[in-house]
């Protein structure tokens, strides 16, 4: 890298000149959709916008089991998943209207993407309530701010992605005075930030702004006007006099649209987003929601009822015919996984009985992965009952500092506790049960599990508590606080346990 006039210029900038993109779409632009672009033939993929307050929360975790990098929330949600093979192709688009915020993110990322992108053309509310997207039009002077102090502070190409103004004397004079920020391109929607798809795209505004600018010129809004196949991304690129086509809707609905030898099958195309998703642990209701986009009209067939009932990734690859292939695949993972938790203590860096005789593993509870109504301290329960030994204990303890959770299980006079804190002691007493059956080698009801036997029965909530009143031990007032841990003690399954269910995803959101 090499340092001009304050920048810092990565001498292996992305190149933004004759490049087919694949857009930045909320809920679509994930993982398994961007390597399905850059299979057909993307240049270039863009992540959907992410918030930086939101990103600023994350921690950057080397996933071993999926050879990806994961930024990972608090509540252990993984918020952007990447990996090497789109390493040198992907860009990076967040939510922001703060400059330091903004470069804050870049630097979280930027070892992990080839390029940041800022979006200010967004109309949805969700993304101007924040005074983000579109919302920053109206404000050049802060456009101008994070911009410069991202170009200036990261080592990957900034750009930004904007619609058009009421007035192209407006458009023209903001269009400049972002490229003087040094950026290394813009991409335009040419749309007003109150028009919508069904809106005509303003080919001779881009063309203008093309005209206008030195730096490359991404055209983008021409999916529902003129891409309708690959041959109608050169045309719509000569219509807007632009560098380089971004494509939105038109790749949502096939992929394949990057394919320069024409449209593949639509069943083959969600057969292969759909193995990408299996393979690198995507959420299924994410999943269902891009296979959805592309089924569109098809909805109502029979192969689109069964993804609409679709509950798991798994009964997802069912309905495609890849239901050997998911099982092959989560076995796959749980090897490697399995082999990581079986590494030596001088391989992972901390033993696995410490000195006072408490077995321990890094692990937590994911509601995700389990059936609704069935979690590992019922799978606990229900061994310890099959064996006739006393029924598990639950010790929990609290840090003060940070209000999170560890709990200690004990199961025939072995203490079992995960190394990594929860949120609440529910979720901690579920991983503490997850180390016991891991340890015996005793399933803990996972979705990619075979059928234990509380699979195979509806589980129903006992009319009394086996296991009497929950216990806590009394604290007077004014000693929490002097304690270094607040020590609950829980000797039963509540009969709530395991009672959630999968989030759904919300329909209808824009794309910009």
């Amino acid at each position: 890298m090499t340092k001009v006039e304050g920048m810092i210029v990565n001498s292996l900038s992305l190149c933004y000149h004759n490049k087919v993109i694949l857009a930045p779409m909320v809920r679509v632009g994930t993982l398994p959709m961007r390597l399905l672009a850059l299979d057909y033939g993307a240049d270039i993929v863009y992540c959907e916008e992410l918030i930086d307050l939101k990103m600023l929360q994350c921690k950057r975790v080397v996933n071993e089991v999926l050879s990806t990098v994961d930024f990972v929330a608090p509540d252990d949600r993984v918020v952007f998943r990447t990996c090497e093979r789109e390493q040198s192709r992907v860009v990076f688009q967040m939510g922001t209207s703060d400059a330091e915020r903004a470069l804050a993110v870049a630097r979280l990322v930027e070892n992990d993407v080839a390029g940041i992108d800022v979006n200010m053309g967004c109309p949805k509310e969700y993304s101007t309530k924040g005074g983000m997207g579109a919302a920053l039009l109206t404000d050049p002077d802060k456009i101008e701010k994070i911009l410069s102090t991202l170009v200036k502070g990261t080592h990957r190409p900034v750009t930004c992605k904007i619609r058009i103004l009421p007035s192209l004397e407006d458009t023209l004079s903001l269009v400049k005075r972002i490229e003087r920020t040094g950026i290394a391109a813009i991409a335009v929607h040419g749309r007003k930030r109150e028009e919508r798809p069904q809106h005509p795209v303003s080919c001779e505004v881009i063309k203008t702004i093309s005209e206008a600018l030195s730096i490359p010129v991404i055209a983008n809004g021409g999916s529902h006007d003129h891409i309708q196949k690959h041959l109608d991304i050169e045309d719509f690129r000569q219509a807007t006099a632009a560098s380089s086509v971004m494509v939105a809707r038109a790749a949502m609905w096939n992929p394949s649209i990057f394919l320069k030898d024409g449209l593949r099958p639509l069943e083959e195309v969600m057969q292969k987003y759909i193995r990408y998703a299996v393979q690198y642990d995507n959420h299924y209701t994410n999943t269902k929601y891009c296979l959805c986009q592309m089924l569109r009209e098809q909805l109502e067939s029979p192969q689109g009822r069964l993804l609409h009932a679709a509950q798991s990734s798994q009964e997802i690859c069912e309905a495609f015919g890849l239901g050997v292939f998911y099982e092959e695949t989560t076995r796959e993972l749980d090897a490697r996984r399995a082999d990581l938790l079986a590494r030596t203590p001088e391989e992972v860096g901390e033993s696995a009985e410490d000195i006072s005789g408490v077995i321990k593993m890094a692990v937590k509870f994911d509601r995700r992965a389990y059936p609704p109504q069935i979690t590992p301290k019922m799978c606990l329960l229900e061994w310890c009952r099959r064996e006739k030994l006393a029924q598990p204990v639950y010790e929990t303890v609290q840090r003060p500092l940070d209000r999170l959770f560890c709990s200690v299980v004990t199961v025939a006079d072995k203490k079992y506790q995960s190394t990594l804190w929860d949120k609440s002691k529910k979720l901690a007493e579920q991983t503490a049960a997850i180390v016991c059956l891991r340890s015996q080698g005793l399933p803990e009801g996972r979705l990619s599990e075979e059928s234990s036997s509380l699979h195979k029965r509806k589980w129903e909530a006992p009319d009394q508590d086996p296991g009497g009143p929950r216990a806590q031990e009394p604290a007077l007032p004014g000693e929490l606080c002097k304690k270094p841990f607040v020590v609950l003690r829980n000797s039963e399954e509540s009969s709530l346990e395991g009672r959630s269910h999968f989030p759904r995803v919300k329909q209808g959101a824009g794309l910009d």
